[in-house]
């Protein structure tokens, strides 16, 4: 039997802009801070089945702020 492999992200707030590109690909992930910058809502392993909106939150990102860690 394999092991699940996990996730986690985070959100480089130095370089966020507040596009919320990530809210849109990922709204049950990304929210926004009362100035409109991004935040995670998730503490801890992104569920299995929002990884590739999360991958795409990441891709999407103008300023590459999204970090994903296997």
């Amino acid at each position: 039997m394999g092991s699940l492999r996990s996730v986690r992200v985070t959100v480089d707030s130095g370089s966020c802009h507040g596009h919320q590109m990530c809210a849109i690909a990922a709204p049950e992930v990304f929210g926004s801070d009362d100035l409109g910058y991004a935040t995670v809502l998730i503490d801890g392993d992104v569920p299995a089945d929002l990884e590739k909106k999360v991958r795409r939150s990441e891709a999407n990102c103008p300023e590459r702020a999204i970090r994903i860690v296997d």
